[in-house]
């Protein structure tokens, strides 16, 4: 078993307190109880120190993000956006919306120009690469208003696959929300990342999409933001997510 205390470190409770997770004193019994991690190690010793800077810390298997210098904000594009920070044609992109930002921000993945929703934007190199990774298979979920009148029976069809012109793809999950004759509104779940994917499976079906909105990328949800406002996401919804790939 590694050593994981530093003799001139931090007290890993003054850290935990530190991070939000309550008075020292509750931080002390999270030790106790042997819901910390430290690199990989369970401490239940109420002495260790850590180094801040490079511990990896876990309580109850969700992360702590201690490098104050890393950054991630979930937006919630609009639609007519391009998902790139600078675009060489002028049209609008995601520039704009964190202009008032010193980082250096970039996109983890894209949603086409006329789909809205959720994009997460970070300067952690590690966790946008990990995200973006097909073998770490993060799912994605829209809500998509369609043409027509889609059948419940659908949704097994989805979830077995759809032959597209690159190869076949399928919804990790599929729910109808609404029907009628005129429009429908469904939502798919997936982790495919290919270009335009949900817009062309569900034109193969013959419900072409009339809105898409992507509401949730890995753990982060898009919930109430606004079209064109962003949030920082930090807190165990950020150690959820960095946990939810590995970190």
């Amino acid at each position: 078993m590694t050593d994981v205390h530093q003799p001139g470190g931090t007290r890993l409770q003054k850290v935990l307190a530190a991070a939000g997770y309550g008075s020292r004193r509750a931080c002390e019994n999270l030790i106790a109880d042997g819901r910390v991690t430290v690199d990989g190690q369970r401490v239940d010793e109420l002495g260790t120190r850590v180094d801040p800077a490079t511990a990896v810390i876990h309580v109850d298997g969700v992360r702590l993000q201690l490098d104050e210098t890393k950054v991630t904000l979930a937006l919630h594009k609009p639609a007519g956006v391009v998902s790139t920070m600078s675009d060489e044609q002028g049209r609008p992109d995601l520039s704009q919306y964190v202009s008032d930002r010193a980082e250096r921000l970039f996109h983890v993945g894209r949603l086409d120009e006329q789909t809205e929703g959720l994009i997460l934007l970070t300067n952690d190199g590690e966790l946008a690469h990990r995200l973006a990774h097909p073998s770490y298979e993060v799912a994605k979920t829209y809500v998509a208003t369609v043409e027509g009148d889609v059948p419940r029976a659908l949704a097994r069809r989805m979830r077995e696959g759809i032959t597209l012109e690159d190869g076949p793809a399928h919804a990790d999950r599929f729910t109808v929300l609404e029907t009628s004759p005129g429009a429908s509104v469904v939502e798919i779940e997936l982790h495919e990342g290919r270009n335009r994917i949900v817009r062309r499976m569900l034109e193969q079906v013959g419900h072409p999409v009339i809105r898409l909105v992507r509401t949730r990328f890995g753990t982060v949800r898009l919930g109430q933001l606004k079209p064109g406002h962003t949030r920082v996401i930090s807190g165990t919804e950020l150690g959820t997510l960095m946990s939810s790939v590995g970190l």
